[in-house]
């Protein structure tokens, strides 16, 4: 390999992506537009809009109507006369959660007797709807509690202590804050979009532009040639990851918890194997439409089964497995344990093994076929 025209391809490539303006436009819009698609994501259900028939009016009534939108989980929107109005507005879409309570709950409550207060969810959403009817029974117990530690204290008896007390810590996210899942989430999807899409830019324009044949009948090495297009784009995606965490700090005010050395090292890994598969696709499309739509078809999937939106454990066994064959899945996981939970090499090397192999794999197939390509 020589190093004076490795050197002289770097040197045409930076000056060339210095000088396109859309490219370097990309690389600013993109971040941004992602973060906000992506970043206020949030898997809580909150707020959700409720309608209440209080057929007691009472104040124990009012104090159970208190306690579910205490819990943020539900806001009163309406107060219906009738279960057909609650209905009406579920029809609608006006309300997701209809609170029916009888008219003689306080009676009953004070009684000590059982008492039904019905909860109608619309289950349309079933993720929804699940987290709704579990607090909901959440406040039925907590209001159970209460109403029988209170008529023991009535009868002079003291309540018994609690069998089992569960004492849970949220480590690494004790706001349990979804922007800390979703936002380093965000950072290695850009970083995979932004560096596999240069990379196709980069081999096949300069194809249809004829200036890569160009190239390939001068005393260019096919790896001085591959190399030398690549390096610069590495360059690039990593002001690209410091311009990711710059807004992600000033946005979403996450920060860097580990080593920042540690992160820049490890995307080294992601770099390589994001531009081995821009090599490979460019290598197999004639047009850069059609590398883009191949791009869209192999790295649209990685949102899914890579953990980045949800937890890979929820998947069918063949789309969790499928997942390990995506970078991005290793790389999300390498984000997230320096940026949330500050973990150091130790903990993560186990990802950036299966990451080296995967960009050995996929440069390799791109070698071949540019390779052929030029022959």
């Amino acid at each position: 390999m020589n190093v004076q025209r490795l050197f002289s391809i770097i040197r045409k490539e930076t000056a060339q992506l210095l000088r396109d303006r859309r490219t370097l436009g990309t690389i600013i819009t993109l971040p941004i537009i992602q973060m906000v698609l992506y970043g206020y994501l949030s898997n809580e259900v909150l707020h959700q809009p409720t309608a209440v028939w209080d057929q007691s009016q009472t104040a124990e009534s009012r104090a159970l109507v208190a306690a579910f939108e205490n819990t943020r989980y539900f806001s009163v929107r309406y107060w219906a006369g009738n279960l057909e109005e609650i209905e009406r507005r579920l029809d609608a879409g006006q309300v997701k959660v209809g609170l029916v309570i009888p008219p003689d709950y306080a009676q009953r409550l004070r009684a000590a007797e059982p008492v039904q207060v019905m909860v109608v969810v619309d289950a349309s959403d079933a993720t929804s709807a699940r987290v709704i009817l579990s607090v909901a029974g959440g406040v039925g117990a907590s209001i159970s509690r209460d109403v029988g530690i209170s008529q023991l204290a009535r009868a002079g008896l003291r309540a018994p202590p609690q069998p089992v007390e569960v004492r849970t810590r949220a480590w690494y996210n004790p706001n349990l804050q979804s922007q800390l899942f979703i936002v380093p989430g965000v950072l290695g999807l850009v970083l995979q979009f932004t560096t596999t899409f240069l990379t196709i830019g980069a081999i096949v324009r300069e194809r249809e532009l004829g200036t890569l044949e160009q190239l390939v009948v001068t005393p260019i090495r096919p790896s001085e040639l591959m190399l030398g297009k690549i390096l610069p784009l590495i360059g690039l995606g990593y002001i690209n990851l410091t311009f990711i965490l710059l807004l992600a700090w000033a946005w979403f005010g996450v920060t860097v918890k580990g080593s920042i050395l540690l992160l820049y090292l490890m995307t080294l890994a992601f770099f390589f194997s994001s531009l081995g598969i821009g090599t490979l696709l460019s290598t197999v499309a004639r047009t850069f439409q059609q590398a883009a739509q191949l791009a869209q078809l192999v790295l649209l999937p990685s949102i899914l089964i890579s953990g980045f939106l949800f937890p890979r454990e929820s998947l069918p066994k063949v789309l969790y497995w499928l997942g390990y064959a995506v970078p991005l899945t290793y790389f999300v996981t390498i984000i997230r344990g320096v940026l949330v939970k500050g973990v150091g090499f130790h903990y993560l090397y186990p990802q950036i093994i299966p990451l080296v192999f995967l960009g050995a794999v996929v440069f390799t197939l791109a070698i071949v076929r540019f390779q052929k390509k030029i022959d």
